[in-house]
């Protein structure tokens, strides 16, 4: 796993993309980094370890102005933070990266991909992901796999909101969530 962190205004992310000779390189986490933390604290570091059978020796950590475009894995990272600047930017609305969502169950493939149906600068319900992805009481499993999103931002959780218009929670932290939101144009109630 090559790992390496970018900040976007103060705030910063982590960003781990898989090594496999045997296929391409995918993003397995694009997540905020809490301030004062390093990757390493990063919660989903033990259940990496964990699915792809790796110790601590498998992850690398590359400064993101050391990435080589000459290696897949660094390049794919490149291109993750170049989008995502485009996106802080308000030069991006969709994301065009090669993900692993395999970490997630099934359930929360779901859900990951039916986020990525929510177009920019618009919000849904809780409620309304659950019948989107045809679990129409399961609003607190929706609410469950959306806090489990390794992709911040590009699997766009943020934004889901509760039925009555307030912002809900955010892995990130509100105030993220209504920045992110605000960067779209959508206000929500307090």
């Amino acid at each position: 796993m090559i790992v390496t962190t970018a900040a976007f205004g103060s705030n910063q992310l982590t960003l781990i993309a898989s090594v496999n000779e045997h296929s391409s390189p995918k993003l397995v986490e694009v997540n905020w980094l809490l301030a004062g933390d390093s990757w390493h604290s990063s919660k989903s570091i033990p259940k990496l370890k964990k699915h792809y059978g790796i110790d601590d020796q498998s992850f690398t950590f590359i400064d993101k102005d050391s990435l080589s475009k000459n290696e897949p894995t660094q390049a794919l990272l490149i291109e993750a933070i170049a989008q995502l600047t485009e996106y802080f930017n308000g030069e991006r609305q969709a994301f065009d990266l090669p993900l692993d969502a395999s970490l997630g169950t099934k359930f929360q493939q779901r859900v990951w991909q039916a986020l990525q149906d929510i177009a920019y600068g618009e919000t849904i319900s809780y409620a309304t992901l659950a019948q989107n992805v045809d679990s129409p009481k399961g609003f607190r499993a929706v609410a469950n796999a959306n806090s489990k999103n390794p992709f911040s931002i590009i699997v766009p959780c943020h934004r889901v909101i509760a039925s009555d218009g307030k912002l809900g929670g955010y892995t990130g932290g509100l105030d993220k969530k209504t920045h992110l939101l605000a960067l779209e144009g959508v206000t929500c109630k307090a």
